[in-house]
């Protein structure tokens, strides 16, 4: 299926765009490995200012994470004994469930350069999902109250954040064409009653590959970020 990366609006109007680094690894790779490489850039720009920014768009094979304070009694298993590795993490938000075919994005950003406003942040992470699903041909909502976003009432995109001196990790989860079947174990986001999606239930066929195009150029000029790719 062809999809158009063209450019995407951005709410940003810089004259000083951001240099960042850009990761795409082709592999799912480890919570753990993922999450240790956000805090070690994290203390790097910490440590320097001026540092270069990174973000990293990959997919994690099967596993549930909890963010700071969630409540085990979101889970339908017994912590002690889980069906798939279970992390207890420093981002805000309850429990959520990644694997493949879902796209995972990490931006760890200094808000400083921008916005320092979390508020702000979550809803530019919702925008940039809300402008890819849109040139998709899908309109994406927002629900009153609630991060992430929706599609017919059934949320495919999740957003949980970590903020140190407004130097950002973790980040945001799209679900493309994942198995859903896992997040039967838990209650997703702590909100019962609430109904996961996939947007193949949209566009049949749909891959990651065809999606995470569209989202590095949202990412990019909403956050007015100029890539320095690596491998």
């Amino acid at each position: 299926m062809p999809v158009d990366i063209g450019k995407l609006e951005t709410p940003l109007d810089s004259a000083h765009p951001v240099r960042a680094n850009l990761f795409q690894p082709l592999a799912p790779v480890p919570f753990e490995q993922a999450w240790k490489a956000q805090r070690d850039w994290q203390t790097r720009l910490l440590k320097d200012p001026h540092a270069p920014e990174a973000v990293w768009f990959l997919q994690h094979p099967a596993c549930f994470t909890l963010g700071r304070g969630a409540s085990s009694d979101h889970l339908r298993f017994d912590p002690a004994s889980p069906p798939l590795p279970l992390h207890r993490i420093d981002r805000g938000g309850e429990v959520t469930h990644h694997l493949p075919g879902q796209l995972v994005v990490y931006p760890v950003l200094d808000l400083s350069r921008r916005n320092p406003d979390l508020h702000w942040y979550l809803r530019q992470l919702e925008q940039v999902m809300i402008e890819v699903l849109a040139k998709l041909g899908l309109q994406a909502e927002r629900l009153p109250g609630l991060t992430g976003l929706w599609l017919e009432n059934r949320k495919v995109g999740a957003i949980g954040v970590g903020c140190r001196r407004w130097i950002t990790q973790h980040g945001l989860s799209l679900n493309v064409d994942c198995d859903l079947s896992g997040f039967s174990l838990i209650t997703p986001c702590g909100l019962e009653g609430l109904t996961v999606g996939r947007l193949t239930e949209w566009i049949p066929g749909l891959t990651v590959g065809q999606v995470q195009p569209l989202l590095v150029e949202a990412l990019a000029l909403h956050f007015d970020l100029v890539w320095i790719t690596q491998a």
